[in-house]
């Protein structure tokens, strides 16, 4: 089996019906994997559901050819994880990927986020990140073969961005949680990366990045063939790396740290952090 393959994979994929996560769908579909795929179907920010978006890429799933189930758990709520791999594990009786897609965007300024805003980002993306790390891994790891599990983040993780400042928060989470859940599972051949796209989709396509921009040029569909990579067995060395794509542009994403200035073991004065400020400050070197 190659990377371009993936006969006999049980995926999860949530935030299945739309965007990325539909693009991702699809395109798993024509690899032979088998699908669990999951959306309630509500609006960008998180509100009403709309039990119909996914039967009808469920359906579509089926007309390339894939084995697919539909589900419309809500992975915010609690247990909605836990509830979405007994599914894969009662349709198909296995599970090796994961892929968690599902999100919310709601745009307003750090100082008009509200714990309504706060509650949502938490429970899409923090709560199920964690819920369904927690228990996607613990399946593989009973199963004896390993998996991969692959979460959706954002450059703004990394970089801040206007009026993103709660989705930024939550992207950084999941930046923390892919890598430090990959060391912890790497001695279970558990793999966890992350991808952070910068795509034309319903959350993002009246941003001024996209206005203007040819049609086709950064879209979910440059987007799919990635997580398929991180999916298939040429990635078996691959873990804890956060992953760029921007149209043709694949790339990753580093923390880093400076060398930093030195006081020869004694604590820094105010006086002294005010003198080594820039040298403390300036110059990198990649850590991860």
């Amino acid at each position: 089996m190659s990377a371009e393959r993936l006969e006999g994979q049980v995926i999860i994929v949530t935030g299945a019906g739309r965007g990325i996560g539909a693009a991702v769908a699809r395109d798993l579909a024509t690899r032979g994997a088998q699908l669990v795929l999951d959306d309630n179907g509500s609006a960008a920010d998180g509100t009403g559901n709309d039990p119909s978006i996914i039967d009808a890429i469920t359906k579509e799933t089926h007309g390339l050819g894939a084995e697919a189930v539909s589900s419309t758990i809500d992975v915010a709520a609690r247990g909605g994880c836990t509830a979405l791999v007994e599914l894969a594990l009662d349709s198909f009786g296995r599970l090796d990927g994961v892929v968690n897609s599902a999100g919310v965007q709601r745009d307003r300024g750090v100082l008009h986020v509200t714990d309504e805003d706060l509650d949502a980002f938490l429970g899409t993306h923090i709560r199920a990140g964690f819920e369904l790390t927690r228990v996607a891994a613990r399946a593989m790891i009973d199963r004896g073969e390993g998996g991969s599990i692959i979460h959706m983040t954002s450059p703004a993780a990394f970089f801040g961005s206007a009026r993103k400042a709660g989705a930024a928060a939550a992207a950084a989470a999941i930046v923390g949680l892919t890598r430090s859940a990959a060391v912890e599972l790497r001695k279970h051949a558990v793999r966890v990366n992350a991808v952070a796209p910068t795509a034309r989709t319903r959350t993002t396509e009246e941003l001024p990045l996209f206005k203007g921009m040819r049609d086709g040029s950064m879209t979910a569909e440059h987007v799919a063939p990635v997580v398929a990579f991180l999916l298939g067995p040429d990635a078996c060395d691959v873990s804890g790396e956060v992953v760029g794509v921007a149209g043709g542009r694949l790339y990753a994403l580093r923390a880093r740290e400076t060398t930093g200035a030195f006081s020869e073991g004694r604590p820094f004065t105010v006086e002294d952090i005010k003198a080594a400020w820039d040298e403390a400050t300036r110059g990198s070197t990649t850590r991860g």
